[in-house]
């Protein structure tokens, strides 16, 4: 089987005995010694061999004094220079290598989930840096956001194919994690055909993803478990869906029992399949859906004296970088402000943050503050994350990155 890739042509043999050797300075070495997958470029010898390379280059790792961290890929020109691999430098990185830890992930999302929709390879969780595959079904979305992922491709695409046959496979490159790794963006099919967007059964419904125009892979299957919860609470209830996008917690929401449901977002692509999502599971008549800027949305409605028993708040990220956080910490008080001022006594309010970025106590605070600036008092229900399809490296927290909280309302 032939691809359709957006990686060099072929990839040379991996060979531990002749890749090269980056060193590490002087004491640099114990996060990585300590489990940690990432070594920055402040911990590299960038000497004129390192400089040489080509990004995401197999290599040997190595303490200052040589003993061996392990096999990585290495990126000269990135902030994060090297994600590694294996803890064995004698380890080839080969199709073999990437078809176990693929299968590895496989075993144990079938293990988790009865129906075979969710995210099968998390990256660094998983042992595979940088990589991202969400599958729906005989449909996979691949995403290589490390350049040594980007190099490994073709092998990658190969281990998909031989272990699950997919009909199509998606590649989303077009996250700008690549433009850090030095990468193009592009979304290309790179198997089958798609000729429109995909079905997605999660907790007993079923919606449309867009996996060549939707964000990030078409889905978000991390907040699978919370919808479950939220729409747990929803019979009777008057709920509002902010940054909706395909309907994910409204069509949910109205189909355990919600008397009146409103999404709003500023994608209509987006708003269209939620709609499409409301009619194809019989929530058509209770759901509503709105275009708009869900800051302004929910001070139009808070203007006009609506009042819901659920307001969700589920933005995208609002701070990608680190120096984006301070703001990102304003918008989510402003977000909170407003959802309050929404909120009907004795109301549920979730709000959730998936910008990895902003550490989960920070999150909490801007919440507080915000419920505070509306006058609301309130108690935590719930503290959560993401669903199990997404799990956590241990020395990673970056890979803990959505942040969820639902507060009941006074």
């Amino acid at each position: 089987m032939s691809f359709e890739t957006s990686a060099a042509d072929g990839i040379s043999v991996d060979n531990p005995q002749t890749r090269a050797s980056v060193m590490l300075l002087p004491g640099r070495h114990r996060r990585a010694e300590g489990g940690h997958p990432w070594i920055y470029s402040n911990e590299v010898r960038m000497d004129d061999g390192a400089k040489a390379l080509s990004p995401g280059t197999l290599v040997n790792l190595r303490q200052a004094d040589g003993s061996a961290l392990g096999v990585g890929m290495f990126n000269p020109h990135s902030l994060l220079a090297a994600r590694l691999l294996d803890r064995d430098c004698g380890r080839a990185i080969d199709r073999r290598f990437l078809a176990r830890r693929i299968e590895r992930a496989l075993r144990l999302r079938e293990r988790l989930f009865e129906t075979p929709y969710y995210r099968l390879v998390h990256a660094e969780a998983d042992g595979l840096p940088g990589l991202v595959v969400d599958r729906f079904d005989g449909v996979l979305a691949v995403q290589a956001n490390a350049a040594g992922m980007a190099r490994l491709e073709p092998l990658i695409l190969e281990a998909l194919d031989s272990l699950l046959t997919p009909v199509a496979i998606v590649l989303r490159n077009d996250s700008p994690a690549r433009t850090l790794e030095g990468l193009p963006r592009e979304t290309r099919v790179a198997k089958g055909t798609l000729t429109g967007p995909v079905l997605v059964y999660e907790n007993d419904a079923v919606f449309g993803a867009d996996l060549l125009g939707g964000q990030k892979t078409g889905w978000f299957f991390d907040q699978r478990d919370n919808r479950r919860c939220v729409a747990g609470w929803a019979r009777d209830a008057r709920v509002l869906d902010l940054y909706c996008f395909t309907g994910g917690f409204a069509v949910q929401a109205a189909r355990t029992g919600a008397g009146a449901v409103l999404g709003v977002d500023s994608s209509e692509p987006a708003l269209s399949l939620a709609a499409n999502a409301a009619t194809r599971n019989g929530v058509g008549e209770i759901c509503g859906f709105r275009r708009g800027d869900a800051f302004a949305e929910t001070a139009r409605l808070a203007a006009a004296g609506e009042r819901f028993d659920i307001v969700v708040a589920d933005p995208p990220a609002f701070a990608k970088s680190r120096k984006e956080v301070p703001a990102a910490l304003r918008g989510y008080r402003k977000l909170a402000r407003l959802a309050a001022a929404v909120t009907a006594n004795r109301g549920l309010v979730f709000f959730a943050c998936c910008s990895h970025n902003v550490g989960e106590p920070e999150f909490a605070e801007a919440v507080r503050r915000g419920l505070g600036d509306a006058g609301r008092d309130g108690r935590i229900l719930r503290i959560a994350g993401a669903d199990a399809d997404h799990p956590i490296h241990p020395a990673l927290p970056e890979t803990a990155y959505l942040k969820a909280m639902a507060l009941a309302l006074d």
